[in-house]
C-alpha cells in the first residue's frame, strides 16, 4: 500500500512546508486542555457563540474529521467484530497522516478500537484524533404499525445502549456477546478525547410522525441537564429524555461535553414547499427544542448529514440560489447557510456527514455537479476538500467526511432490485454509489481459478484472456495483425432464450462504447412504477442506463423521470498507479500491442450475484436465475473472433487490497489549511 506520508509530502501549506530537508514551523499543539466549570471537565463546549474545542495552542472553532463504519469488505455492518486491532491500528496511523482532527464512530466498537486510539493519542500527544461518540438506535421499529419510539422494547434498548457505551468509552464496561454489536471487556479509558457525543439515527418520516401522533400526550419530565421546550414534539421530548440520560452518566464521572442528536435534511425544522417529494418534507426535528439547562456547561450543537444531491428542494427552491461560493450561485451552500441561521441564536452547525461516492453508477443529480455517482477519484476528493473549505467560510463548526473506506454491504434505491440482499456484501458493485464513498479504497483481488486463456490458430484474435475479481470481468483481446475499428462483444447470461442478452459496442477509431440491454431484462423496470418507464421502452434493445429520479408531479407540473446512461462506457486508464488513472474508465486500447481491455460491472452483464452465479431474470419483481457461466462471442469488423463460455468459481471469501485512493491529498491539503 502506497504510504499515506508519500500524499502529504506534495502538500504545501502555511503549516507544512517542502518535505525532506525544508525548515518546518513548530506543529500546532492539539493536546487537550480542558477547563473546569461547576466541577465538571470540559474538553470542548458548544453554544451560541460556537464549537470550541480546548487545546494547549488555544480554542479550536472548526473540526475536520472522518466518519469510521463498523465493518470491512465481504461482512454486514453487524459483524462488527471483523475489524481487527490492526486494522484499527493502520487505519489511526493514517488519519493522523493524512492531518485528520477527529474520528466519528456511530455506535460501539469493539475494545481494541479504544485501546488502540489511547495508543495512537498517547504516541502523538501534541496530534491526537479526537473521538466523536455515537450510539445506534439498536431497535429501530418505531416506524412499524403500532409501534412508537416509546415503544417499551425501543424505549428501553435505547437506554441501554446509552449506558453501555458511556460505561464503555470510561473503561468501564464488561459486555457479553450481542447478537449484531460489539462486546467484551473495555479497559480504556478514551475520555480525555471525547470531543462529542451524537446520539440517535437520520430519523424515518413516517416513524416520526406516527410518533408524534400516537404518543403526544406521553407523559414528559423535565431533565437535569436537558430538557425540551414547551412547543416540542413527542419525538423531540423523547430525544430530549435521552441526551439527559446520557448527560447524567456523565456527570456521574465528572465530564461533560457536547451532545446533539443526529438528524438529515429529509427532518430538517425548515419549511421546503418547492420539494417535489411530499415524504422529503413531511416533518421536522427541531434542535432547538431541545435545550441544555444550566447544570450541563459543555452544551449542544445541530448534527447534520447534509449531502448536496438530495433532497430535491435544493435545485428548485429559489432562495437557496442567493449563496456564492467560488465564483457561482450555490444552492448547497445556500441550504446550509439557512440551517445554520435557524440554528444560530441556540447553537452551531456542523455537518457530520457529506461526501460525494467515486462509483461508476449515480443515484441522484445533484447542485453545481456534485452528483451521487459518477464521479472519478480524483474529483470526488476535489469536491470533499471544496466542501469542507465551504463550510469553514459559511461559518459551520466542522465537517466529517464520510466514509474512511469503500463499503460492500450497502445499498442503493435505483440498483437493490438488481440484487440478491442476502448475499449483496460479498461483491462490490460500481453501479452501486453508496459503496464508493470511503477515502480508502477496498480493490478486490482476482478471483483465484477464475482465468480463461485462448489462443485461436486462425482467426483476427491470436490471444484473449477473460478474468474477474468481485467487482468487473475482464476481456483482454490481441489482434493477430491490426486493431479492429469496430468490435462487438455478445453476452449470452440467462439460459432462455438462447443469444444475447447483453452486448457492446466499441468503435476503437472513434473512440466510443456502448453497453445495450434487451428489454426484458432491463434492470429499470424494477425501480419505477411508472409506465412506460422510458420512452424507447418499446423497442428490442436499450442503452444499458439507471433511474437517477422517478417521475414527480408537483404543483400542478410533471418534473420527468431522469436517467444516467451508465452504459456508455469511459475511454481511459485505471491503474490506480497511473498518473492519467481514471476510476470511471471501463476500455482501453494498447495500440502497440494490438490490444483491446475491456472491464464491464458484473451488473452490466446481468448478475444479480456474480459471488454465487446468479444472474438478474425477466419479471417484476425480477426472478433470480442460477447459471453456470456467461456465453461471450467476440466480433471484429463483422467477422466472428472468439466464442468463449466462461465460467468462475463459487467464493464466500475473496481477497482485497486498500489503498488511498487517488486525488487523496487534495483532501489533506484541505484538512492541513483548516486545521493545521
Amino acid at each position: 500500500m502506497r504510504p499515506f506520508l508519500l500524499l502529504l509530502c506534495i502538500v504545501v501549506t502555511a503549516t507544512i512546508v517542502g518535505c525532506g530537508g525544508s525548515s518546518t514551523p513548530e506543529p500546532t499543539d492539539w493536546r487537550p486542555a480542558p477547563v473546569t466549570r461547576d466541577g465538571l471537565s470540559m474538553v470542548a463546549e458548544s453554544d451560541a457563540d460556537g464549537f470550541r474545542l480546548h487545546t494547549a495552542s488555544g480554542d479550536k472553532t472548526f473540526l475536520p474529521g472522518v466518519n469510521l463504519g463498523s465493518t470491512t469488505p465481504l461482512h454486514q455492518p453487524g459483524e462488527i467484530a471483523t475489524i481487527t486491532r490492526r486494522d484499527y491500528r493502520r487505519w489511526l496511523a493514517q488519519m493522523g497522516e493524512l492531518g485528520t482532527r477527529v474520528v466519528r464512530v456511530y455506535t460501539l466498537h469493539p475494545p481494541a478500537f479504544y485501546e488502540e486510539l489511547d495508543a495512537y493519542n498517547r504516541a502523538h500527544p501534541q496530534a491526537p484524533l479526537y473521538l466523536v461518540q455515537g450510539v445506534y438506535l439498536p431497535d429501530e421499529t418505531y416506524n412499524e404499525p403500532g409501534n412508537t419510539l416509546y415503544s417499551p422494547h425501543v424505549d428501553r434498548a435505547f437506554g441501554d445502549e446509552i449506558r453501555a457505551i458511556s460505561a464503555a468509552v470510561h473503561g468501564d464496561l464488561r459486555r457479553p456477546p450481542i447478537r449484531g454489536r460489539a462486546h467484551g471487556r473495555y479497559r480504556t479509558d478514551v475520555s480525555p478525547w471525547i470531543a462529542a457525543w451524537i446520539i440517535g439515527v437520520e430519523w424515518d418520516p413516517a416513524g416520526t410522525v406516527q410518533t408524534n401522533r400516537l404518543a403526544r400526550h406521553a407523559r414528559y419530565r423535565a431533565g437535569r441537564w436537558f430538557r425540551a421546550t414547551s412547543d416540542a414534539s413527542a419525538t423531540e421530548r423523547w430525544i430530549a429524555r435521552h441526551m439527559d440520560l446520557l448527560a447524567g452518566l456523565e456527570t456521574g464521572r465528572g465530564v461533560s461535553v457536547p451532545i446533539a442528536f443526529a438528524n438529515w435534511p429529509t427532518t430538517d425544522p425548515l419549511s421546503h414547499p418547492d420539494e417535489p417529494n411530499a415524504t422529503e418534507d413531511l416533518v421536522g426535528v427541531d434542535a432547538t427544542h431541545v435545550l441544555p439547562t444550566r447544570r450541563w456547561p459543555a452544551g449542544t450543537f445541530a448534527s447534520f448529514h447534509a449531502y448536496p444531491y438530495y433532497p430535491d428542494f435544493q435545485r428548485y427552491e429559489p432562495g437557496l440560489q442567493d449563496t456564492r461560493w467560488n465564483g457561482r450561485t450555490d444552492p448547497y451552500a445556500g441550504y446550509l447557510r439557512s440551517l445554520k441561521e435557524h440554528f444560530a441564536p441556540h447553537m452551531p452547525l456542523l455537518v457530520t456527514e457529506f461526501g460525494v461516492p467515486s462509483s461508476l453508477g449515480s443515484a441522484h443529480a445533484g447542485t453545481n455537479g456534485r452528483d451521487q455517482g459518477g464521479h472519478s477519484e480524483a474529483e470526488s476528493m476535489r469536491m470533499d476538500a471544496d466542501m469542507l473549505r465551504m463550510f469553514d467560510h459559511i461559518g459551520l463548526g466542522g465537517g466529517f467526511v464520510f466514509a474512511w473506506t469503500d463499503e460492500w454491504f450497502k445499498r442503493t434505491w435505483n440498483t437493490m432490485e438488481h440484487q440478491d440482499p442476502e448475499r449483496r456484501q460479498l461483491w462490490h458493485d460500481p453501479l452501486t454509489n453508496e459503496q464508493w464513498f470511503g477515502m480508502v479504497a477496498t480493490d478486490p483481488d482476482p478471483i483465484v481459478d477464475g482465468g480463461h486463456e485462448v489462443q485461436p490458430a486462425d482467426g483476427p484474435v491470436s490471444y484473449q484472456h477473460v478474468w474477474a475479481d468481485a467487482s468487473w470481468v475482464h476481456i483482454d483481446t490481441t489482434f493477430r495483425d491490426a486493431l479492429p475499428g469496430r468490435a462487438r462483444l455478445e453476452v449470452d447470461t440467462v439460459p432462455i432464450p438462447s443469444g444475447a442478452d447483453y452486448r457492446v459496442d466499441v468503435e476503437v477509431e472513434q473512440g466510443r462504447a456502448q453497453v445495450w440491454v434487451r428489454t426484458e431484462l432491463d434492470p429499470i423496470r424494477l425501480d419505477t412504477p411508472a409506465r412506460p418507464y422510458r420512452p424507447d421502452q418499446g423497442t428490442p434493445w436499450v442503452t444499458y442506463e439507471l433511474i437517477t429520479n422517478r417521475e414527480y408531479r408537483h404543483r400542478g407540473r410533471t418534473l420527468p423521470a431522469e436517467f444516467q446512461n451508465v452504459g456508455a462506457l469511459l475511454r481511459g486508464n485505471w491503474d490506480p498507479d497511473a498518473a492519467d488513472v481514471d476510476s470511471r474508465a471501463t476500455w482501453q486500447v494498447d495500440a502497440e500491442r494490438r490490444t483491446l481491455r475491456l472491464r464491464l460491472p458484473w451488473s452490466m452483464v446481468g448478475l444479480a450475484d456474480p459471488s454465487a452465479r446468479t444472474a438478474l431474470g425477466p419479471g417484476v419483481p425480477a426472478r433470480m436465475v442460477p447459471i453456470g457461466g456467461l456465453r461471450l462471442r467476440l466480433v471484429a469488423d463483422d467477422q466472428p473472433a472468439t466464442d468463449v463460455h466462461y465460467t468462475w468459481p463459487r467464493w464466500n471469501r475473496t481477497g482485497y487490497r486498500e489503498r488511498p485512493k487517488a486525488g487523496l491529498e487534495v483532501v489533506a491539503e484541505a484538512f492541513a489549511e483548516l486545521a493545521p
